[in-house]
């Protein structure tokens, strides 16, 4: 289920299963959603981390497979590490995906989330 909307944000839960991270994504009304977005209009996409894991995670970055395709245009990582904001302009058809880059207060290793995607349909 993805969420067609210029402006939103969507919550990153991380929980731990066996000792292993596992992402999932839901609304702010907690609905469960896989963390793509359809943007069809210039906006900012906010993910916002929810960690259970009593790790201590923080957003760091997003790593991006195709990080000149121009589908986003900018990112920005609250000071804290719990907001990720992702400016897009909405200027370039197709779709990126992305990994979340994550720190813990455990070690020094970082934590990579699975791939959600935005998608741009100009209008």
């Amino acid at each position: 289920m993805s969420n067609t909307q210029a402006v939103g944000v969507i919550q990153v839960l991380v929980n731990l299963e066996n000792g292993e991270p596992v992402f999932n994504y839901q609304t702010t009304d907690g609905q469960p959603c896989d963390g793509d977005v359809t943007v069809t209009e210039a906006g900012t996409i906010t993910y916002q981390l929810v960690d259970n894991t009593g790790k201590g995670l923080k957003f760091v970055g997003v790593g991006f497979i195709t990080p000149f395709d121009g589908v986003i245009d900018a990112i920005t990582v609250s000071s804290d590490g719990q907001l990720v904001q992702m400016l897009d302009l909405d200027r370039s058809a197709g779709t990126t995906k992305f990994q979340f880059v994550l720190t813990n207060s455990s070690n020094t290793l970082m934590v990579l989330s699975p791939d959600p995607q935005v998608k741009n349909e100009p209008e």
